[in-house]
């Protein structure tokens, strides 16, 4: 008895035993599967880093994706000045201090971009800057003060500051010397959808309620979620042109300055000593010289711009209205842009010396006579829509294209790939801060000498008076710096070739050395 007892006992308990061990199995085959899973999915996404979509890697494609929500903020604002005016009780002068904030931070803060470029791959640069300018674009929709709208569009202009110069530089470093127009003008291109975008998702969705909230501040909180998505999308995925050897989009010349950059991938013994390096390198650059001092010019019709929606819904036009008419001016530009950079590429394998200046002079050139037509001599009533259309869209086909015809490509011949970013930092520094002058300026010159007043002008339905003595701004804003920026490009045909060639010599210099 006491030993089948025992028998019964030892069965128990080797049953309960494998019942454990079963569990315990059970257990370790999950968590490996997890694990492999998570393994699994690791390396596919590490995998989609080097991946190719109809030609173009996933990094240019994210790229491109930062520049979209990039203009679509920039958009936004200037989109819906109407609504802002009327919840904060603002006038143009009010309206255009807001732009000029954001602008003038924008500008003076770009060199950070060159710095952080020196030290950090560009992903990383343009995901820091992405989660400012997201942040505080999402703060503007809930701001319930004018003070808190300038306080967030200042920040909004230092998330800015840091990313425009790094896109611009990657796009550099991704496309060889006799095709970065092209480059810059697919970044244009592919980047007017944000613009137009977000222009047309501000304006439409600004004269209806969503969830119980103004239209134009939903519009500014999905602006801010989906860029915070691309940040993070960047940051994951995107690989800096810079760390890829082999690189088959660069040229042999381009290839061995990258190696030769790369030597300098271990830390500095100052930040600060080889940032003023790096910035004392590039303000001896005589083209970068003259491509700065006409830009501060030729940036302040640009600015004025903004006012754009404004005018159209002082004239009569209603949202939707005004919207396509900025969609249509918008896709002018961005096609302009595109045409004007694969053309100057085209154009400067025959004339490598001049071609560039002189497509960037005919642009200039062609910012006097359509802004002439636009503002004075179509009517300003909305029976004349087609008209405005007609002449905006052509407009933006032909004035668009200086910064990829000649300003950026150039850029990135005359200096050292590393010092790309720190080039283009200092062009939207010096150009910006003052161009961002145009904005208040324009509201300025429309109240104090053509007479409009905010608090008698019916922004609901039109004003005549206000229409009139805003295009009066705009003109007088537009013509005159479209003139004198044709006249500044000129020395380029004796500097520019010189300059280039310095690069090159520095090159060999430098590989001698190493």
């Amino acid at each position: 008895m006491a030993m089948a007892m025992r028998v019964k006992c030892f069965k128990d308990m080797m049953r309960t035993s494998g019942k454990n061990i079963a569990s315990s199995s059970e257990l370790y085959k999950r968590v490996y599967f997890a694990l492999s899973r998570i393994t699994l999915l690791y390396f596919f996404f590490l995998s989609c880093r080097t991946k190719k979509i109809l030609g173009f890697s996933v990094s240019l494609i994210l790229i491109n994706l930062a520049s979209i929500m990039e203009r679509a903020d920039e958009n936004l604002l200037p989109a819906v000045y109407k609504e802002v005016s009327s919840a904060f009780n603002a006038g143009p002068t009010d309206l255009g201090y807001l732009t000029f904030l954001m602008n003038f931070l924008k500008s003076i803060a770009s060199p950070l971009a060159g710095i952080l470029a020196l030290h950090y791959d560009r992903p990383t640069v343009l995901a820091i800057g992405t989660v400012f300018w997201a942040l505080s674009t999402g703060a503007v929709g809930v701001s319930q003060h004018f003070g808190q709208v300038a306080l967030w569009r200042a920040v909004n202009g230092l998330g800015l500051a840091i990313v425009i110069p790094a896109l611009q530089s990657f796009i550099a470093d991704s496309y060889k010397d006799g095709t970065r127009g092209a480059g810059f003008g697919l970044l244009s291109l592919i980047g007017a959808v944000g613009g137009i975008g977000g222009s047309i998702l501000a304006t439409i969705m600004a004269g209806k309620d969503y969830w119980g909230f103004p239209g134009w501040r939903v519009a500014f909180m999905m602006v801010a979620l989906v860029s915070l998505i691309i940040g993070i999308l960047v940051y994951l995925y995107a690989i800096d042109p810079r760390k890829i050897p082999g690189n088959h989009l660069l040229d042999e010349d381009d290839y061995e300055r990258f190696h030769l950059s790369s030597k300098d991938i271990l830390p500095p013994p100052s930040i600060w000593r080889d940032s003023w390096v790096a910035t004392r390198s590039v303000m001896k650059v005589k083209t970068f010289q003259i491509i700065v001092l006409q830009g501060i010019i030729g940036s302040l019709p640009w600015t004025a711009m903004v006012f754009f929606t404004m005018w159209f819904e002082l004239i009569g036009f209603d949202n939707n209205s005004s919207a396509a008419l900025n969609s249509l001016f918008a896709i002018g530009c961005a096609s302009g842009a595109f045409i004007g950079g694969v053309l100057a590429d085209c154009l400067s394998k025959h004339y490598p010396d001049s071609a560039r200046v002189m497509c960037a002079q005919f642009s200039a050139f062609m910012g006097i006579p359509f802004s002439w037509i636009l503002l004075t001599i179509i009517p300003q009533s909305v029976d004349y829509w087609y008209a405005f259309a007609v002449t905006l869209f052509f407009m933006g086909i032909t004035i668009s294209w200086c910064a990829t015809s000649a300003n950026n490509p150039m850029f990135a011949e005359v200096v050292p790939p590393k010092h790309r970013t720190m080039i283009y930092a200092f062009d939207r520094a010096f150009e910006g801060s003052f161009a961002s002058l145009a904005a208040p300026a324009v509201g300025l010159v429309t109240e104090k000498i053509y007479g409009y007043d905010a608090k008698t002008v019916n922004l609901a339905n039109g004003s005549a008076e206000g229409a009139y003595a805003l295009s009066r701004g705009l003109l007088t804003m537009m013509i005159v710096p479209f003139g004198v920026c044709v006249l500044f490009y000129s020395p380029l045909y004796l500097v520019f070739k010189r300059d280039r060639e310095n690069a090159k010599l520095a090159s060999i210099k430098e590989q001698e050395l190493v």
